[in-house]
C-alpha cells in the first residue's frame, strides 16, 4: 500500500493510492484516526482492514493525484534519527574515511515539508544543499531489537530530501543545526508498505536529480550499515517508537 498526506480545507487528511488516484480515507472510513501517525500507532490490523475496505471505495472519496496539495506523512514525527556517511562513496568524496560505527544525529519536526512545498533557504547563509536519502518509518514500538526481528519493526519507507546548510553544518562537530533549519527537510509524496520492497531495502536504487540532471546514483547494497543493523544499534540504547 502506499498513503499519503494532503490538505483539504485547511484540514490535513490521509489518503491511499489507486493507480493514478487518492483515496480519501477521511470519506472511505470516517471513523479512522486523522493523522498517518495515529493509524501506523493502531498496528497491522488496521492496516489489513483499510486495505480491504477501500477496494470499493465511492467515487466521492476518489481524488485526482496531481491535484492534491501535499503534507508532511508524518507532521509530527516523535523521533527523527538520522544517519550521515552511510555510503561509502559519499564519505569519500567528503574527504572522510568510512565510518566504523554509525554517523548519529537528529532533526527536529519544524524541518519537515511536504511533497512540492519550497525549500526554505535562511536569510543567515547562501550555502544550501541536497542530499537524496530514504526513509525508514518505523510502525511497532521497540528496544533492544534484534537483526533478525528488525523487519518486523518497520511500517514501510519513504524518499526524503536531506537538504543541509552546509556552513553552519562545519560549524561543529555534530551535524545537527546544518541539518534542522526550519522548512528544509522535504518528503516524498508516499509512503511505501514494506511488503511492497525488497526486505531490508536490499538491491535499491536510489538517484537525486536537479533540474533533470542525475547529482546523485547510489544503490542501497553499497550501504555501510545496512537497515537491520541500524535498528539494532539504535534501539539499545532509545525506544523506536512508530513516526
Amino acid at each position: 500500500m502506499r498513503f499519503v498526506s494532503f490538505i483539504h480545507n485547511g484540514e490535513s487528511r490521509i489518503g491511499l493510492r489507486s493507480q493514478d488516484e487518492i483515496i480519501d480515507l477521511s470519506i472511505a472510513m470516517p471513523e479512522l484516526p486523522k493523522d498517518l501517525l495515529a493509524v501506523l500507532q493502531a498496528g497491522p490490523e488496521l492496516m489489513t482492514r483499510i486495505e480491504a475496505n477501500t477496494k470499493n471505495a465511492p467515487q466521492e472519496a476518489r481524488k485526482a493525484y496531481q491535484d492534491l496539495t501535499f503534507a508532511p506523512l508524518i507532521a509530527r514525527p516523535p523521533k527523527i534519527i538520522c544517519i550521515g556517511r552511510n555510503y561509502a562513496a559519499h564519505a569519500a568524496e567528503g574527504g572522510a574515511q568510512t565510518p566504523t560505527y554509525p554517523e548519529i544525529f537528529f532533526r527536529g519536526a519544524e524541518s519537515l515539508i511536504g511533497h512540492k512545498q519550497d525549500i526554505i533557504r535562511p536569510k543567515c547563509s547562501d550555502r544550501l544543499d541536497y542530499e537524496g536519502e530514504i526513509a525508514v518509518i518505523i510502525g511497532k514500538k521497540g528496544r533492544h531489537i534484534t537483526k533478525e526481528n528488525a523487519f518486523d519493526h518497520i511500517a514501510g519507507y519513504t524518499l526524503f530530501n536531506d537538504a543541509t546548510i552546509r556552513d553552519y553544518q562545519r560549524k561543529s562537530s555534530q551535524w545537527t543545526i546544518g541539518k534542522t533549519f526550519d522548512g528544509t527537510g522535504a518528503f516524498d509524496p508516499e509512503l511505501v508498505t514494506s511488503d511492497e520492497l525488497p526486505i531490508g531495502l536490499k538491491e535499491v536504487q536510489i538517484q537525486t536529480r536537479l533540474n533533470g540532471r542525475v547529482m546523485q546514483d547510489a544503490n542501497t547494497r553499497d550501504l555501510v550499515f545496512p537497515v537491520d543493523y541500524l535498528i539494532e544499534t539504535l534501539s539499545e540504547c532509545m525506544t523506536l517508537l512508530p513516526w
